[in-house]
């Protein structure tokens, strides 16, 4: 990946109003990867305090996303034709950290596998809570 591009990428994220209000951090950016992580907030969560299935499925989104415009060396635009989420498990801790995938990136259509891990800050551990398949369309 170009700095150039690179720059693209890192600056559409810092100018997104809705990542700046989930307090997201772009983690790493490469040809084909995206990683975001996301500290919790109670307004994500559910009552018993795991994050809300909502909460990852706009993750998912987002990350694809990026994952996708990430893949193409010019700049462009993306937006989500399909998006599957398999929640595997409460979403109990600190933060949640999406690593995307492009499996495919073809002319117009991108395929990308998105999975989603909550991060325990007091162990550093992770456990997998959520795996994903999202096909986006390039439109620019």
């Amino acid at each position: 990946m170009t700095p150039e591009k690179k720059k693209l990428i890192t600056d559409s994220f810092s100018r997104s109003e809705t990542l700046k209000f989930y307090n997201a951090e772009l983690l790493e950016v490469e040809t084909g990867f995206v990683s975001i992580k996301i500290p919790k907030m109670e307004m994500m969560t559910r009552k018993a305090g795991m994050f809300n299935g909502a909460m990852i499925a706009s993750l998912v989104d987002v990350s694809s996303g990026y994952a996708s415009v990430s893949h193409y060396k010019e700049d462009c635009y993306v937006v989500t034709v399909e998006l599957k989420v398999n929640y595997l498990r409460p979403a109990l801790g600190d933060a949640l950290v999406s690593r995307s995938y492009v499996i495919k990136g073809g002319a117009k259509i991108i395929v990308v596998r998105t999975e989603i891990y909550v991060l325990d800050e007091n162990t550093a551990s992770e456990s997998h809570v959520a795996t994903s398949l999202v096909t986006m369309m390039r439109i620019k």
